[in-house]
Protein backbone atom coordinates (compact mmCIF):
# COMPACT_ATOMS: atom_id res chain seq x y z
CA UNK A 1 0.00 0.00 0.00
CA UNK A 2 1.44 3.27 -1.05
CA UNK A 3 2.04 5.84 1.65
CA UNK A 4 0.10 9.13 1.58
CA UNK A 5 2.05 12.33 2.05
CA UNK A 6 0.15 14.91 4.22
CA UNK A 7 0.96 18.55 3.77
CA UNK A 8 2.94 20.17 6.56
CA UNK A 9 1.56 22.98 8.68
CA UNK A 10 3.35 25.57 6.59
CA UNK A 11 2.02 24.03 3.40
CA UNK A 12 -1.50 24.09 4.86
CA UNK A 13 -1.15 27.75 5.78
CA UNK A 14 0.08 28.54 2.30
CA UNK A 15 -2.85 26.74 0.74
CA UNK A 16 -5.23 28.58 3.10
CA UNK A 17 -3.69 31.90 2.25
CA UNK A 18 -4.02 31.17 -1.44
CA UNK A 19 -7.65 30.28 -1.02
CA UNK A 20 -8.26 33.53 0.92
CA UNK A 21 -6.62 35.69 -1.70
CA UNK A 22 -2.95 35.99 -1.03
CA UNK A 23 -0.27 35.96 1.62
CA UNK A 24 -2.24 36.46 4.87
CA UNK A 25 -4.15 39.32 3.28
CA UNK A 26 -7.55 37.64 3.33
CA UNK A 27 -7.68 37.42 7.13
CA UNK A 28 -7.46 41.10 8.00
CA UNK A 29 -10.78 42.76 8.82
CA UNK A 30 -12.61 39.47 9.09
CA UNK A 31 -14.15 37.38 11.85
CA UNK A 32 -12.58 33.90 11.91
CA UNK A 33 -12.65 30.88 14.17
CA UNK A 34 -9.64 29.93 16.29
CA UNK A 35 -8.60 27.55 19.02
CA UNK A 36 -7.42 28.44 22.49
CA UNK A 37 -3.95 26.88 22.77
CA UNK A 38 -2.93 28.34 26.10
CA UNK A 39 -3.92 30.77 28.88
CA UNK A 40 -1.10 32.95 30.09
CA UNK A 41 -1.85 35.27 33.02
CA UNK A 42 -4.80 37.41 31.82
CA UNK A 43 -4.34 36.54 28.13
CA UNK A 44 -5.70 33.76 25.96
CA UNK A 45 -3.38 32.46 23.22
CA UNK A 46 -5.44 31.71 20.11
CA UNK A 47 -4.43 29.92 16.91
CA UNK A 48 -6.43 30.97 13.86
CA UNK A 49 -4.20 29.16 11.30
CA UNK A 50 -1.81 32.00 10.63
CA UNK A 51 2.00 31.93 10.82
CA UNK A 52 1.77 33.08 14.40
CA UNK A 53 -0.76 33.00 17.17
CA UNK A 54 -2.48 35.99 18.77
CA UNK A 55 -3.18 37.03 22.33
CA UNK A 56 -6.55 38.33 23.53
CA UNK A 57 -7.30 39.67 27.06
CA UNK A 58 -9.52 37.29 29.02
CA UNK A 59 -11.90 40.16 29.98
CA UNK A 60 -13.04 40.28 26.37
CA UNK A 61 -14.53 36.83 26.83
CA UNK A 62 -16.47 37.76 29.98
CA UNK A 63 -19.86 39.37 30.35
CA UNK A 64 -19.92 42.72 32.21
CA UNK A 65 -19.27 42.18 35.89
CA UNK A 66 -18.41 38.48 35.46
CA UNK A 67 -15.30 36.32 34.98
CA UNK A 68 -14.36 34.66 31.70
CA UNK A 69 -15.28 30.97 31.39
CA UNK A 70 -12.57 29.84 28.97
CA UNK A 71 -10.19 26.85 28.82
CA UNK A 72 -7.57 25.40 26.47
CA UNK A 73 -9.10 23.72 23.45
CA UNK A 74 -12.20 25.95 23.29
CA UNK A 75 -13.10 27.19 19.84
CA UNK A 76 -13.86 30.89 19.69
CA UNK A 77 -14.53 33.58 17.12
CA UNK A 78 -12.18 36.53 16.94
CA UNK A 79 -11.68 39.52 14.71
CA UNK A 80 -8.36 39.74 12.81
CA UNK A 81 -7.24 43.33 13.03
CA UNK A 82 -3.71 42.70 11.64
CA UNK A 83 -2.05 39.48 10.52
CA UNK A 84 1.28 40.39 12.12
CA UNK A 85 2.43 43.17 14.42
CA UNK A 86 5.95 44.36 15.27
CA UNK A 87 6.46 41.29 17.45
CA UNK A 88 5.36 38.93 14.69
CA UNK A 89 2.07 38.13 16.45
CA UNK A 90 -1.44 38.26 15.02
CA UNK A 91 -3.58 41.18 16.30
CA UNK A 92 -6.87 39.59 17.39
CA UNK A 93 -9.94 40.98 19.16
CA UNK A 94 -12.82 39.12 20.75
CA UNK A 95 -14.69 42.42 21.38
CA UNK A 96 -14.59 43.34 17.69
CA UNK A 97 -15.78 39.86 16.78
CA UNK A 98 -18.68 40.10 19.18
CA UNK A 99 -19.42 43.63 17.99
CA UNK A 100 -19.56 42.62 14.35
CA UNK A 101 -21.78 39.66 15.13
CA UNK A 102 -23.92 41.84 17.35
CA UNK A 103 -24.35 44.48 14.64
CA UNK A 104 -25.56 41.83 12.19
CA UNK A 105 -28.09 40.61 14.73
CA UNK A 106 -29.14 44.11 15.83
CA UNK A 107 -29.75 45.29 12.28
CA UNK A 108 -32.11 42.38 11.79
CA UNK A 109 -33.89 43.06 15.07
CA UNK A 110 -34.11 46.79 14.34
CA UNK A 111 -35.75 46.03 11.01
CA UNK A 112 -38.31 43.84 12.78
CA UNK A 113 -38.80 46.39 15.65
CA UNK A 114 -37.94 43.58 18.06
CA UNK A 115 -36.78 44.06 21.63
CA UNK A 116 -33.07 43.51 22.36
CA UNK A 117 -31.36 42.54 25.59
CA UNK A 118 -28.60 44.65 27.05
CA UNK A 119 -26.82 45.74 30.18
CA UNK A 120 -26.33 49.33 31.43
CA UNK A 121 -22.64 49.49 32.34
CA UNK A 122 -21.52 53.13 32.29
CA UNK A 123 -22.43 56.82 32.53
CA UNK A 124 -21.79 59.40 29.85
CA UNK A 125 -22.89 62.99 29.35
CA UNK A 126 -26.65 63.08 28.85
CA UNK A 127 -27.25 59.40 29.55
CA UNK A 128 -25.72 55.93 29.88
CA UNK A 129 -23.90 53.24 27.86
CA UNK A 130 -25.51 49.89 27.21
CA UNK A 131 -23.78 46.69 26.14
CA UNK A 132 -25.90 44.90 23.52
CA UNK A 133 -23.90 41.65 23.47
CA UNK A 134 -20.82 43.40 22.17
CA UNK A 135 -22.23 46.52 20.52
CA UNK A 136 -22.25 49.65 22.66
CA UNK A 137 -25.43 51.75 22.55
CA UNK A 138 -26.40 55.11 24.02
CA UNK A 139 -29.34 55.33 26.45
CA UNK A 140 -30.52 58.97 26.86
CA UNK A 141 -31.43 59.98 30.41
CA UNK A 142 -35.00 60.71 29.34
CA UNK A 143 -35.38 57.16 28.04
CA UNK A 144 -34.43 55.36 31.25
CA UNK A 145 -37.89 55.30 32.82
CA UNK A 146 -41.41 56.70 32.51
CA UNK A 147 -40.68 59.05 35.38
CA UNK A 148 -37.39 60.78 36.18
CA UNK A 149 -35.00 58.42 38.00
CA UNK A 150 -32.67 59.95 40.58
CA UNK A 151 -30.48 56.87 41.09
CA UNK A 152 -29.80 54.46 38.21
CA UNK A 153 -27.39 52.27 40.20
CA UNK A 154 -29.98 49.52 40.87
CA UNK A 155 -30.56 49.25 37.11
CA UNK A 156 -26.89 48.81 36.14
CA UNK A 157 -25.19 45.49 35.30
CA UNK A 158 -28.56 43.75 35.01
CA UNK A 159 -29.69 42.16 31.70
CA UNK A 160 -32.96 43.81 30.65
CA UNK A 161 -34.88 44.55 27.45
CA UNK A 162 -34.45 47.70 25.34
CA UNK A 163 -35.97 49.13 22.19
CA UNK A 164 -33.67 50.36 19.41
CA UNK A 165 -34.74 53.87 18.42
CA UNK A 166 -32.13 54.39 15.68
CA UNK A 167 -28.81 52.95 14.52
CA UNK A 168 -26.06 53.85 12.03
CA UNK A 169 -23.50 51.07 11.46
CA UNK A 170 -21.22 53.23 9.37
CA UNK A 171 -20.84 55.72 12.23
CA UNK A 172 -21.19 53.07 14.91
CA UNK A 173 -24.15 54.83 16.58
CA UNK A 174 -27.02 53.06 18.34
CA UNK A 175 -29.68 54.77 20.47
CA UNK A 176 -31.91 52.62 22.68
CA UNK A 177 -34.83 53.20 25.06
CA UNK A 178 -35.87 51.41 28.22
CA UNK A 179 -38.85 53.73 28.65
CA UNK A 180 -40.47 52.51 25.43
CA UNK A 181 -40.47 48.97 26.79
CA UNK A 182 -42.02 50.11 30.08
CA UNK A 183 -44.70 52.15 28.29
CA UNK A 184 -45.56 49.25 26.04
CA UNK A 185 -45.75 46.92 29.02
CA UNK A 186 -47.81 49.41 30.93
CA UNK A 187 -50.17 49.87 27.99
CA UNK A 188 -50.67 46.11 27.91
CA UNK A 189 -51.37 46.11 31.64
CA UNK A 190 -53.74 49.09 31.30
CA UNK A 191 -55.58 47.38 28.49
CA UNK A 192 -56.01 44.29 30.61
CA UNK A 193 -56.96 46.25 33.74
CA UNK A 194 -59.44 48.53 31.99
CA UNK A 195 -61.38 45.47 30.88
CA UNK A 196 -62.02 44.63 34.54
CA UNK A 197 -63.46 48.09 35.32
CA UNK A 198 -67.01 49.28 34.76
CA UNK A 199 -68.85 52.60 34.98
CA UNK A 200 -70.50 53.03 38.36
CA UNK A 201 -67.95 50.78 40.06
CA UNK A 202 -66.60 51.96 43.43
CA UNK A 203 -62.87 51.44 43.84
CA UNK A 204 -59.97 52.62 45.98
CA UNK A 205 -56.92 54.37 44.57
CA UNK A 206 -53.90 56.42 45.57
CA UNK A 207 -53.60 60.13 44.73
CA UNK A 208 -50.62 60.31 42.42
CA UNK A 209 -50.59 63.93 41.25
CA UNK A 210 -52.58 67.12 41.90
CA UNK A 211 -53.20 69.95 39.42
CA UNK A 212 -55.36 73.08 39.44
CA UNK A 213 -58.16 71.25 37.63
CA UNK A 214 -58.13 67.96 39.54
CA UNK A 215 -56.13 64.97 40.74
CA UNK A 216 -54.80 61.81 39.09
CA UNK A 217 -55.56 58.64 41.03
CA UNK A 218 -53.64 55.37 40.51
CA UNK A 219 -56.14 52.53 40.36
CA UNK A 220 -53.47 49.84 40.41
CA UNK A 221 -51.64 50.31 37.13
CA UNK A 222 -53.99 52.72 35.39
CA UNK A 223 -54.70 56.37 36.23
CA UNK A 224 -58.07 58.05 36.47
CA UNK A 225 -58.84 61.79 36.58
CA UNK A 226 -60.75 63.10 39.57
CA UNK A 227 -61.91 66.51 38.35
CA UNK A 228 -62.18 69.32 40.89
CA UNK A 229 -65.93 69.63 40.21
CA UNK A 230 -66.40 65.97 41.18
CA UNK A 231 -64.57 66.21 44.50
CA UNK A 232 -67.49 67.61 46.46
CA UNK A 233 -70.89 69.21 46.03
CA UNK A 234 -69.60 72.29 47.81
CA UNK A 235 -67.39 74.84 46.07
CA UNK A 236 -63.73 73.75 45.89
CA UNK A 237 -61.20 76.29 44.63
CA UNK A 238 -58.28 73.83 44.54
CA UNK A 239 -58.11 70.03 45.00
CA UNK A 240 -55.51 70.32 47.79
CA UNK A 241 -58.27 71.73 50.00
CA UNK A 242 -59.55 68.14 50.30
CA UNK A 243 -56.81 65.69 49.27
CA UNK A 244 -53.02 65.34 49.25
CA UNK A 245 -50.56 63.30 47.20
CA UNK A 246 -50.29 59.80 48.63
CA UNK A 247 -53.81 59.76 50.09
CA UNK A 248 -55.87 56.62 49.59
CA UNK A 249 -59.28 57.70 48.35
CA UNK A 250 -62.54 55.93 47.62
CA UNK A 251 -63.93 56.92 44.24
CA UNK A 252 -66.62 55.96 41.78
CA UNK A 253 -65.94 55.39 38.09
CA UNK A 254 -68.08 57.91 36.20
CA UNK A 255 -66.97 57.32 32.60
CA UNK A 256 -64.60 54.98 30.76
CA UNK A 257 -63.31 55.67 27.26
CA UNK A 258 -61.84 52.35 26.19
CA UNK A 259 -60.44 53.81 22.96
CA UNK A 260 -58.35 56.47 24.68
CA UNK A 261 -58.15 54.50 27.96
CA UNK A 262 -59.27 57.56 29.89
CA UNK A 263 -61.18 57.13 33.12
CA UNK A 264 -63.19 59.86 34.89
CA UNK A 265 -63.64 59.50 38.63
CA UNK A 266 -65.83 61.13 41.26
CA UNK A 267 -65.93 61.40 45.04
CA UNK A 268 -69.05 63.49 45.52
CA UNK A 269 -71.09 60.77 43.80
CA UNK A 270 -70.60 58.68 46.96
CA UNK A 271 -72.39 61.36 49.03
CA UNK A 272 -76.08 62.19 49.16
CA UNK A 273 -77.05 64.87 46.65
CA UNK A 274 -78.00 68.04 48.57
CA UNK A 275 -80.11 69.20 45.60
CA UNK A 276 -82.64 66.43 46.15
CA UNK A 277 -85.72 68.14 47.56
CA UNK A 278 -84.20 71.60 47.13
CA UNK A 279 -87.55 73.07 46.07
CA UNK A 280 -89.11 72.01 49.36
CA UNK A 281 -86.15 73.12 51.46
CA UNK A 282 -85.83 76.49 49.74
CA UNK A 283 -89.29 77.70 48.67
CA UNK A 284 -89.65 80.97 46.77
CA UNK A 285 -90.01 83.84 49.21
CA UNK A 286 -88.12 82.14 52.03
CA UNK A 287 -85.72 84.36 53.96
CA UNK A 288 -82.40 82.58 54.65
CA UNK A 289 -78.90 83.16 55.93
CA UNK A 290 -75.81 82.23 53.93
CA UNK A 291 -72.12 82.86 53.44
CA UNK A 292 -70.65 84.70 50.43
CA UNK A 293 -68.27 82.26 48.70
CA UNK A 294 -67.41 84.02 45.45
CA UNK A 295 -67.81 87.47 43.92
CA UNK A 296 -67.93 88.17 40.19
CA UNK A 297 -68.77 91.15 38.02
CA UNK A 298 -72.33 89.89 37.53
CA UNK A 299 -73.10 89.06 41.15
CA UNK A 300 -72.19 87.11 44.27
CA UNK A 301 -72.56 83.41 45.15
CA UNK A 302 -74.01 82.62 48.55
CA UNK A 303 -73.66 79.16 50.13
CA UNK A 304 -76.90 78.11 51.82
CA UNK A 305 -75.53 74.73 52.88
CA UNK A 306 -72.62 72.47 51.88
CA UNK A 307 -73.13 71.82 48.18
CA UNK A 308 -75.89 74.36 47.52
CA UNK A 309 -75.10 77.87 46.36
CA UNK A 310 -77.36 80.55 45.03
CA UNK A 311 -76.57 83.56 42.88
CA UNK A 312 -77.42 87.09 43.91
CA UNK A 313 -77.43 88.95 40.60
CA UNK A 314 -75.92 92.42 40.63
CA UNK A 315 -79.39 93.87 39.96
CA UNK A 316 -80.65 92.28 43.20
CA UNK A 317 -77.80 93.51 45.41
CA UNK A 318 -79.03 96.90 46.62
CA UNK A 319 -82.10 99.10 46.39
CA UNK A 320 -80.10 102.29 46.00
CA UNK A 321 -76.57 101.42 44.80
CA UNK A 322 -76.85 101.02 41.06
CA UNK A 323 -74.13 100.11 38.55
CA UNK A 324 -71.54 99.30 41.20
CA UNK A 325 -69.34 96.20 41.48
CA UNK A 326 -70.78 93.57 43.87
CA UNK A 327 -67.47 93.62 45.74
CA UNK A 328 -68.33 97.12 46.98
CA UNK A 329 -71.54 95.83 48.56
CA UNK A 330 -70.50 92.46 50.04
CA UNK A 331 -67.21 90.68 50.78
CA UNK A 332 -66.10 87.05 50.62
CA UNK A 333 -67.00 84.96 53.72
CA UNK A 334 -69.52 87.60 54.84
CA UNK A 335 -72.71 86.24 56.41
CA UNK A 336 -75.76 87.76 54.70
CA UNK A 337 -79.53 87.42 54.70
CA UNK A 338 -81.14 86.67 51.34
CA UNK A 339 -84.55 85.98 49.89
CA UNK A 340 -85.23 83.04 47.53
CA UNK A 341 -86.47 84.41 44.20
CA UNK A 342 -86.40 81.30 41.99
CA UNK A 343 -85.40 77.61 42.25
CA UNK A 344 -84.47 75.29 39.35
CA UNK A 345 -83.40 71.88 40.76
CA UNK A 346 -82.77 70.39 37.31
CA UNK A 347 -80.23 73.06 36.41
CA UNK A 348 -79.10 73.24 40.06
CA UNK A 349 -79.69 76.97 40.23
CA UNK A 350 -81.16 79.19 42.91
CA UNK A 351 -81.70 82.89 42.34
CA UNK A 352 -81.41 84.98 45.48
CA UNK A 353 -82.13 88.58 46.37
CA UNK A 354 -80.06 90.54 48.85
CA UNK A 355 -82.04 93.76 48.71
CA UNK A 356 -85.36 91.92 49.09
CA UNK A 357 -84.26 90.74 52.54
CA UNK A 358 -84.02 94.39 53.59
CA UNK A 359 -86.75 97.00 53.89
CA UNK A 360 -87.55 98.81 50.67
CA UNK A 361 -86.37 102.42 51.18
CA UNK A 362 -89.01 103.62 48.71
CA UNK A 363 -91.79 102.11 50.84
CA UNK A 364 -90.19 103.54 53.95
CA UNK A 365 -89.95 106.98 52.37
CA UNK A 366 -93.59 106.86 51.30
CA UNK A 367 -94.63 106.04 54.87
CA UNK A 368 -92.59 108.86 56.37
CA UNK A 369 -93.23 111.46 53.65
CA UNK A 370 -96.70 111.29 52.10
CA UNK A 371 -97.57 113.28 49.00
CA UNK A 372 -97.75 117.00 49.80
CA UNK A 373 -95.20 116.88 52.61
CA UNK A 374 -92.10 119.04 52.57
CA UNK A 375 -88.64 117.45 52.48
CA UNK A 376 -85.09 118.73 52.58
CA UNK A 377 -82.12 117.45 50.61
CA UNK A 378 -78.95 118.22 48.74
CA UNK A 379 -78.65 118.77 45.01
CA UNK A 380 -76.71 115.68 43.87
CA UNK A 381 -76.83 116.18 40.13
CA UNK A 382 -78.27 118.50 37.49
CA UNK A 383 -79.38 117.15 34.13
CA UNK A 384 -80.86 118.78 31.08
CA UNK A 385 -84.38 118.02 32.35
CA UNK A 386 -84.15 118.64 36.09
CA UNK A 387 -82.42 118.32 39.45
CA UNK A 388 -81.77 115.13 41.46
CA UNK A 389 -82.12 115.69 45.20
CA UNK A 390 -80.60 113.29 47.75
CA UNK A 391 -83.17 112.47 50.43
CA UNK A 392 -83.09 110.56 53.72
CA UNK A 393 -83.12 106.77 53.37
CA UNK A 394 -80.43 106.99 50.67
CA UNK A 395 -83.01 107.59 47.93
CA UNK A 396 -83.14 110.30 45.29
CA UNK A 397 -86.00 112.50 44.18
CA UNK A 398 -86.22 114.50 40.97
CA UNK A 399 -87.41 118.08 40.50
CA UNK A 400 -88.40 118.54 36.87
CA UNK A 401 -87.18 121.77 35.36
CA UNK A 402 -90.77 122.99 35.07
CA UNK A 403 -91.22 122.59 38.84
CA UNK A 404 -88.19 124.61 39.94
CA UNK A 405 -89.50 128.19 39.76
CA UNK A 406 -92.48 130.23 38.57
CA UNK A 407 -92.28 132.72 35.74
CA UNK A 408 -88.97 131.70 34.14
CA UNK A 409 -87.91 129.11 31.62
CA UNK A 410 -86.70 125.70 32.75
CA UNK A 411 -83.18 126.42 31.51
CA UNK A 412 -83.01 129.63 33.55
CA UNK A 413 -84.41 127.84 36.57
CA UNK A 414 -81.74 125.11 36.34
CA UNK A 415 -79.05 127.79 36.26
CA UNK A 416 -80.20 129.08 39.64
CA UNK A 417 -78.96 125.97 41.50
CA UNK A 418 -75.63 124.20 41.91
CA UNK A 419 -74.46 120.78 43.06
CA UNK A 420 -74.21 120.43 46.84
CA UNK A 421 -76.79 123.13 47.55
CA UNK A 422 -79.34 122.39 50.30
CA UNK A 423 -82.92 122.88 49.11
CA UNK A 424 -86.51 122.24 50.15
CA UNK A 425 -89.18 120.66 48.01
CA UNK A 426 -92.70 119.28 48.09
CA UNK A 427 -93.40 115.57 47.45
CA UNK A 428 -95.57 115.48 44.31
CA UNK A 429 -95.67 111.75 43.56
CA UNK A 430 -94.12 108.41 44.68
CA UNK A 431 -93.90 105.33 42.42
CA UNK A 432 -92.47 102.52 44.59
CA UNK A 433 -92.34 99.93 41.77
CA UNK A 434 -90.41 102.22 39.43
CA UNK A 435 -88.43 103.64 42.37
CA UNK A 436 -89.26 107.23 41.48
CA UNK A 437 -90.00 110.26 43.65
CA UNK A 438 -91.25 113.45 41.98
CA UNK A 439 -90.57 116.71 43.80
CA UNK A 440 -91.49 120.37 43.29
CA UNK A 441 -89.68 123.46 44.50
CA UNK A 442 -91.79 126.26 43.03
CA UNK A 443 -94.79 124.96 44.98
CA UNK A 444 -93.15 126.31 48.14
CA UNK A 445 -92.89 129.91 46.82
CA UNK A 446 -95.02 132.49 48.63
CA UNK A 447 -97.73 133.98 46.50
CA UNK A 448 -97.76 130.99 44.18
CA UNK A 449 -100.88 129.07 43.13
CA UNK A 450 -100.27 126.51 45.87
CA UNK A 451 -100.73 129.31 48.43
CA UNK A 452 -103.75 130.85 46.69
CA UNK A 453 -101.96 134.13 45.95
CA UNK A 454 -100.72 136.00 42.87
CA UNK A 455 -97.33 134.90 41.53
CA UNK A 456 -95.02 136.63 39.15
CA UNK A 457 -96.29 134.44 36.36
CA UNK A 458 -99.95 135.12 37.21
CA UNK A 459 -99.25 138.88 37.21
CA UNK A 460 -97.70 138.61 33.76
CA UNK A 461 -94.14 138.98 34.95
CA UNK A 462 -92.44 137.15 32.18
CA UNK A 463 -88.94 137.96 31.12
CA UNK A 464 -88.71 141.04 28.81
CA UNK A 465 -92.26 142.14 29.79
CA UNK A 466 -92.91 145.90 30.37
CA UNK A 467 -94.74 146.51 33.68
CA UNK A 468 -95.63 149.45 35.89
CA UNK A 469 -93.82 149.38 39.23
CA UNK A 470 -94.25 151.32 42.47
CA UNK A 471 -91.27 152.48 44.56
CA UNK A 472 -91.28 150.79 47.95
CA UNK A 473 -87.82 151.79 49.17
CA UNK A 474 -85.06 154.10 47.95
CA UNK A 475 -81.50 152.92 48.53
CA UNK A 476 -78.09 154.13 47.43
CA UNK A 477 -77.66 151.08 45.21
CA UNK A 478 -81.13 151.23 43.63
CA UNK A 479 -84.84 150.90 44.22
CA UNK A 480 -87.02 148.24 45.82
CA UNK A 481 -90.21 148.18 43.74
CA UNK A 482 -93.44 146.22 43.44
CA UNK A 483 -95.10 145.23 40.19
CA UNK A 484 -98.74 146.27 39.94
CA UNK A 485 -100.93 146.90 42.93
CA UNK A 486 -100.18 143.72 44.86
CA UNK A 487 -97.59 141.92 42.74
CA UNK A 488 -94.18 140.50 43.21
CA UNK A 489 -91.49 142.73 44.62
CA UNK A 490 -88.11 143.17 42.94
CA UNK A 491 -85.10 145.41 42.72
CA UNK A 492 -83.77 147.90 40.15
CA UNK A 493 -80.04 148.50 40.34
CA UNK A 494 -78.78 152.09 40.21
CA UNK A 495 -77.14 151.46 36.83
CA UNK A 496 -80.50 150.27 35.43
CA UNK A 497 -82.47 153.41 36.37
CA UNK A 498 -81.72 155.07 33.01
CA UNK A 499 -79.36 155.34 30.05
CA UNK A 500 -77.88 158.68 31.06
CA UNK A 501 -75.80 159.20 34.18
CA UNK A 502 -78.16 161.92 35.47
CA UNK A 503 -81.02 159.45 35.30
CA UNK A 504 -79.08 156.83 37.34
CA UNK A 505 -79.58 158.68 40.61
CA UNK A 506 -81.88 156.81 42.99
CA UNK A 507 -82.54 159.96 45.06
CA UNK A 508 -84.55 161.45 42.19
CA UNK A 509 -87.31 158.91 42.93
CA UNK A 510 -89.82 159.12 45.75
CA UNK A 511 -91.75 156.51 47.74
CA UNK A 512 -94.98 155.57 45.99
CA UNK A 513 -93.81 156.92 42.61
CA UNK A 514 -94.94 154.81 39.67
CA UNK A 515 -93.06 154.27 36.37
CA UNK A 516 -92.57 151.62 33.72
CA UNK A 517 -89.69 149.14 33.67
CA UNK A 518 -88.73 145.87 31.92
CA UNK A 519 -88.50 142.47 33.65
CA UNK A 520 -84.91 141.35 32.93
CA UNK A 521 -84.79 138.11 34.95
CA UNK A 522 -85.09 136.50 38.38
CA UNK A 523 -82.57 136.11 41.15
CA UNK A 524 -81.86 132.96 43.25
CA UNK A 525 -84.78 133.80 45.52
CA UNK A 526 -87.04 133.77 42.45
CA UNK A 527 -87.59 137.57 42.84
CA UNK A 528 -87.85 139.53 39.57
CA UNK A 529 -85.24 142.09 38.56
CA UNK A 530 -86.28 145.24 36.65
CA UNK A 531 -84.49 147.75 34.39
CA UNK A 532 -85.53 151.14 33.02
CA UNK A 533 -82.44 151.29 30.85
CA UNK A 534 -83.22 147.95 29.22
CA UNK A 535 -86.75 149.18 28.45
CA UNK A 536 -85.37 152.36 26.85
CA UNK A 537 -82.91 150.43 24.70
CA UNK A 538 -85.63 148.02 23.58
CA UNK A 539 -88.02 150.88 22.68
CA UNK A 540 -85.26 152.62 20.72
CA UNK A 541 -84.53 149.51 18.70
CA UNK A 542 -88.20 149.06 17.98
CA UNK A 543 -88.59 152.70 16.88
CA UNK A 544 -85.58 152.53 14.58
CA UNK A 545 -86.88 149.35 13.04
CA UNK A 546 -90.36 150.79 12.50
CA UNK A 547 -89.69 154.40 11.45
CA UNK A 548 -86.06 154.67 10.43
CA UNK A 549 -86.45 153.05 7.00
CA UNK A 550 -89.39 155.32 5.86
CA UNK A 551 -87.59 158.57 6.67
CA UNK A 552 -83.89 158.17 6.25
CA UNK A 553 -83.30 161.93 6.64
CA UNK A 554 -84.94 162.12 10.09
CA UNK A 555 -82.85 162.53 13.24
CA UNK A 556 -82.88 160.02 16.10
CA UNK A 557 -84.90 162.51 18.13
CA UNK A 558 -87.47 162.83 15.37
CA UNK A 559 -87.70 159.05 15.12
CA UNK A 560 -88.18 158.62 18.85
CA UNK A 561 -90.66 161.50 18.89
CA UNK A 562 -92.77 159.88 16.25
CA UNK A 563 -92.57 156.60 18.09
CA UNK A 564 -93.66 158.11 21.39
CA UNK A 565 -96.43 160.03 19.64
CA UNK A 566 -97.71 156.87 18.00
CA UNK A 567 -97.57 155.09 21.34
CA UNK A 568 -99.54 157.86 23.11
CA UNK A 569 -102.17 157.96 20.38
CA UNK A 570 -102.50 154.23 20.47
Amino acid sequence: MASVAFPSRDDFAALLNDSLGGEDGGFEGRVVKGTVTAIENDLAVIDVGLKSEGRVPLREFAAPGQKADLKVGDEVEVYVDRVENAHGEAMLSRDRARREAAWDKLESEFTESARVEGVIFGRVKGGFTVDLDGAVAFLPGSQVDIRPVRDVTPLMDIPQPFQILKMDRRRGNIVVSRRAILEETRAEQRSGLIQTLAEGQIIEGVVKNITDYGAFVDLGGIDGLLHVTDLSYKRINHPNEMINIGDTVRVQIIRINRDTQRISLGMKQLESDPWEGASAKYPVGAKLSGRVTNITEYGAFVELEAGIEGLVHVSEMSWTKKNVHPGKIVSTSQEVEVLVLEVDPEKRRISLGLKQAQSNPWDSFAERHPIGSTVEGEVKNATEFGLFIGLDGDVDGMVHMSDIAWGISGEDALALHRKGEAVQAVVLDIDVEKERISLGMKQLERGGPAAGGTTAAAAGLNKNAIVTVTVLEVRDGGLEVQAGEDGATGFIKRSDLGRDRDEQRSERFQLGQKFDAMVTGFDRAKKPTFSVKAMQIAEEKQAVAQYGSSDSGASLGDILGEALKAKSEG
